[in-house]
Order: C-alpha cells, then structure tokens, then sequence
C-alpha cells in the first residue's frame, strides 16, 4: 500500500478556511503563518486567491454586519473589523450605516432580554434594575446617548 501524503499546501489550507467563512488577508495571513516553508509564499498564495477574488475585504464587512448588528451596537462591530485587518476606509462606511440604525437595534436587543419583564412603555423601576441594563446594552457595544433613550423611555422612541 502507497503511502499517502496528508498535508495540505498553504493555498488548500486557505481555501479550507475561506470555505468555511469569509477572512480578511491579515486573518489568513496569522492563520497561515506557521505553516509557510519559504518566505515570501505565504504571501504569493494570498494574492492568488485576492486576484481571483477568494480573498474579498467588502464580503467580509458585509459578512459582520450580517451576523453581528442585530445583536451588537456600533462601537463593538467598529473593533470586531478592526481586528480583522480591514481597512480603515471600509470600516468607517460600515459605521456609518450602523449609526443610522442603532436605536432601533439597541431597542430590539433590550427587548429580548429585558422585554418579557417589561411593558414596552414601562422603564425599569429601581435604580439597580436601570444600572444592569445600561450595563448589558453598554457591554454589547451601543452608544450612551443610544442606551439612555432605550431605557428611560422604555419602548417610546423618537
């Protein structure tokens, strides 16, 4: 019986991981690293894949914004791209079209978690109750000005 060779070259690892996700080139690149045997291939193999378009920095943005901004606010998908590698310009886009929707985000999230105790035009009733709410909504990423409209008015919204 032939022996078979099990290990995958940097471009099968990569396209491995791109199957699975959308990463920047900086993630592929830290993933990657460890497992480039001369210098320099690492990074030919990644502008392989950049020029046909495997390695797409906007379907990574696109790809956050979808799977975090209906439970994070604008400051914490901002830091999640940012360490993603992703370019700067493409960032602040991505948080300007978030600043235009966090209200209603920071209104749904507080709803799911505090909704069930309370009526949507019921604030929290103690001082404690209204602390541990800013607290969870500050945790997940939403401005201040944003998290004390949600919850001193409860679901009455500008």
């Amino acid at each position: 019986m032939a022996f078979i060779q099990t290990t995958l070259s940097l471009k099968g690892r990569a396209l491995r991981l791109l199957s699975g996700r959308e990463y920047s080139r900086a993630e592929l690149e830290k993933k990657l690293q460890a497992f480039e045997a001369t210098t320099g291939e690492l990074a030919k193999v990644l502008d392989e894949l950049q020029a046909k378009d495997f390695i797409n920095e906007q379907r990574v943005v696109d790809s956050v914004l979808h799977r975090r901004s209906n439970k994070l606010g604008t400051a914490r998908i901002k830091q999640e791209l940012q360490s993603k590698g992703v370019d700067a310009g493409a960032v602040l886009d991505a948080v300007d079209l978030l600043k235009s929707t966090e209200l209603e985000r920071a209104r749904e999230v507080w709803r799911k978690k505090f909704g069930n105790r309370h009526t949507p035009d019921s604030p929290p009733q103690t001082p404690t109750e209204r602390a541990k709410q800013m607290r969870f909504l500050l945790s997940r990423g939403f401005g201040a000005e944003v998290i004390h409209k949600v919850v001193a008015g409860g679901g009455d919204f500008e």
